[in-house]
């Protein structure tokens, strides 16, 4: 990393206890979007899914990322400051009355001027952390690339985001993470390429910086979270081996059936404390992949991802309605009986019960 790459000494950084609690490693859902039958913006329902995630055990929310659907950011629709603005406010008042402190991660998209203004009004509006998309960046350089993660960071203090190519991210090199590891206020990188060869890109180049030992590293890769959250990553620098840990999740598959997913990192983390592998581990990492191919709509190239986690919302109780912003956006054909069969197989990942208890407090 060249000196000039880092920000500078007056960089915007999060209270301590956020970069504590994102080195602890937690459960932090992509938070979605909900409507009611005519599509119109359900305040009800989506106040009902951030008391949901609360009370499940969720350490940290991400808001206005793709799962919260990107289109809110039209401007006929209008509806990212109130999307924002709405799970801030409501996860504060739980806060509050549990005397617990959640963090909350806005997604910032666009070219760098809109980038900036997204990152300004997640910032007022309380937000700790901004999840850099560069879906929108398609062509641009390395250098490019940088500039723009600088000038966002600025503005907020910001955590990487490897998003797969299949829903609109792009490829980006070694050095690209390499550098983007020496921005100041960097937290952390949400590995998302549905790739190992790309994952371990980013292991290396956050093992190769500076400062990487600073970088906090969560899984995005929904297909793998298993295995992410038990790897221990041995990278080689000359005669020095770093080890390096993925030690929580922001992850779309985490916005529903969340309660289990508290259990499932916790379960992790006791194996990677005992420093034992237990091969049921591993039959557990293949269910819970079975269970995103479903509810991510892999068969399909990911077309009904969305779409997956509404259905399965609606058929708890959570929305009011699974539509999408987009009306095409829809289960694929075929989807809805796969979520019925992962649902069937594997009920100690579902947390139905969970919902149907406190389903009337959340949506009171």
């Amino acid at each position: 990393m060249e000196p000039s790459e880092a920000t500078g000494n007056d960089a915007p950084m999060p209270p301590d206890w956020v970069t504590q609690s994102m080195r602890s490693g937690i459960v932090i859902p992509a938070h979605p979007l909900a409507l009611d039958a005519e599509g119109n913006f359900d305040r009800r329902s989506q106040r009902a899914l951030t008391r949901y995630y609360h009370a499940a055990g969720a350490g940290g929310l991400a808001v206005g990322v793709h799962t919260t659907q990107f289109q809110i950011r039209e401007p006929q629709l209008d509806l990212l400051r109130p999307v924002l603005e709405l799970a801030a406010g409501t996860a504060r008042e739980l806060d509050t009355a549990g005397g617990r402190q959640t963090v909350l991660i806005a997604g910032i998209c666009g070219p760098t001027d809109q980038a900036i203004g997204e990152a300004r009004l997640a910032r007022d509006l309380g937000y700790h952390i901004g999840l850099l998309s560069l879906a929108a960046l398609p062509d641009a350089s390395d250098d490019q690339l940088i500039r723009h993660c600088q000038a966002v960071a600025e503005q907020i203090p910001i955590f990487g985001f490897y998003l797969q190519p299949a829903v609109g991210g792009r490829v980006l090199s070694v050095d690209f993470w390499r550098r983007l590891a020496g921005i100041k206020n960097l937290i952390g990188i949400k590995i998302s390429p549905f790739d190992r060869y790309k994952t371990l890109d980013v292991v290396r180049a956050v093992a190769e910086a500076r400062r990487g030992n600073d970088v906090t590293l969560y899984t995005g890769n929904d297909d793998a979270i298993v295995l992410d959250l038990l790897t221990d990553y041995e990278i080689r620098i000359n005669d020095y081996v770093k080890r390096i840990q993925i030690v929580g999740g922001l992850l779309g598959h985490w916005a529903c059936w969340t309660q289990k997913a508290v259990e499932l990192l916790q379960t992790c983390k006791s194996a990677r404390g005992s420093d034992q592998m237990q091969r049921g581990l591993l039959t557990l990492a293949t269910q819970v992949t079975d269970c995103n191919a479903a509810l991510f709509d892999a068969a399909n190239g990911f077309a009904g991802c969305i779409a997956g986690i509404q259905e399965v919302l609606y058929r708890q109780g959570l929305l009011s309605s699974p539509r999408c912003l987009d009306p095409k956006e829809k289960l694929s054909p075929g989807q809805r009986d796969e979520i019925d069969r992962v649902c069937d197989a594997y009920p100690h990942l579902i947390d139905d019960e969970f919902v149907s208890r406190n389903l009337k407090t959340w949506l009171r």
